[in-house]
């Protein structure tokens, strides 16, 4: 097997402040989503009929590495009756 020349270290070395930033913020909003989904016993697919989009987006929101515009957060924040981000 071969092994890989550059390591994880290198790879992030490369990432911008901003760059990592955007990566935990993504993150952090697909978990909190997986989270309401979980509290309201929500599978992919229920959660797409419900607020009428298809299960592969919601896989895509789930992935951590959508871009979500502020008028889906604010659709989501009020079909869960929870904020999905907060500012402070």
């Amino acid at each position: 097997m071969k092994r890989a020349k550059t390591s994880l270290r290198d790879l992030l070395c490369d990432i911008t402040p901003e760059e990592r930033a955007e990566a935990r913020l993504s993150f952090q909003i697909s978990n909190r989503l997986d989270a309401l989904m979980h509290e309201k016993g929500l599978s992919k697919k229920q959660l797409a009929d419900a607020i009428g989009k298809r299960p592969n987006e919601v896989t895509r929101w789930l992935s951590g590495e959508h871009n979500f515009t502020i008028s889906t957060l604010a659709m989501l924040s009020t079909f869960f009756g929870q904020p999905i981000i907060s500012v402070g």
